[in-house]
């Protein structure tokens, strides 16, 4: 019997409007961005393929930079894979790019680090254009309160205090490498990077630095909750609307594309 074909591996960069789907995850009779993504290159590829992501996200939550790999014996040009799957995809998800990658590669374990960015509409009225794009707070928010507050989340905490209950994680320790918060206009914007994010991480550390912004919290109470380790502590879970997976960083000899700087300013505003 002739030898089956040999397997190529294959990165490729997706960024998606995640309103519509229950996150990336496939799972039974609710649509996902991974069922979406493996229905489309599997139809290019002309037979089933398994995609792995390198960030997770869940329902309502968008991304900027995923990256995720596939295996296939499917020979195509990188152009083929990324128009083929696009004319296949519904419109709120999109192939970026493809390329080819060393059989070592995983986007989820080869990954450095993740990046996510938290919009905040802080303006009186409410949006109509960025409703399923930003969380909406009404209330005028101190961004350098915020800012202030999050500087003692940087480094590698226990963070227990901003993990879901329902987190599977092993551990709850993470090394946060940087936060930082601003305001452009009537937009607060919390990008935060890191080597790994627990389940709503992020959007729990954005539900209480909104309330030191509202002056609801003082600037100390972060750090006490972060010590605490209790999830009780720390603020209310933030809309998953307002959350974003901007970029995922990999080593350079990895290959993928650059990630552009010029991403943040693709993210919907007021």
């Amino acid at each position: 019997m002739p030898e089956p074909p040999a397997t190529e591996r294959i990165a490729i960069g997706i960024e998606y409007d995640g309103t519509r789907y229950a996150g990336w995850q496939r799972q039974a009779e609710v649509p996902s961005v991974q069922a979406e993504v493996e229905r489309a290159l599997s139809s290019v590829a002309d037979h089933s393929v398994e995609a792995t992501c390198g960030g997770r996200t869940d329902a309502g939550v968008h991304a900027l930079g995923q990256v995720a790999h596939f295996d296939t014996h499917a020979r195509r040009q990188p152009r083929s894979w990324t128009l083929g799957a696009n004319t296949l995809l519904p419109g709120d998800v999109a192939v970026l790019w493809a390329v080819p990658v060393d059989r070592d590669f995983h986007a989820r374990y080869t990954a450095l680090s993740r990046r996510y960015r938290y919009v905040i509409l802080n303006r009186a009225s409410r949006p109509a254009l960025a409703r399923h794009r930003a969380c909406w707070i009404h209330r005028p928010l101190e961004a350098g309160a915020m800012q202030e507050a999050a500087q003692c989340l940087v480094g590698e905490h226990d963070f227990s205090a901003f993990r879901a209950s329902e987190c599977q994680s092993r551990t709850p320790v993470r090394r946060l490498e940087g936060i930082a918060v601003r305001r452009e206009g009537d937009r607060v914007l919390i990008d935060v990077t890191a080597n790994a994010f627990l389940h709503h991480m992020v959007r729990n550390i954005a539900g209480t630095l909104i309330a030191v912004g509202q002056g609801d919290r003082p600037v100390a109470s972060v750090a006490e909750a972060l010590a605490s380790r209790d999830r009780r502590a720390a603020g209310v879970t933030a809309p998953a609307a307002g959350l974003y997976l901007a970029a995922i960083d990999y080593p350079p000899e990895a290959g993928l594309p650059a990630s552009p700087p010029p991403a943040w300013a693709m993210i919907p505003g007021a």
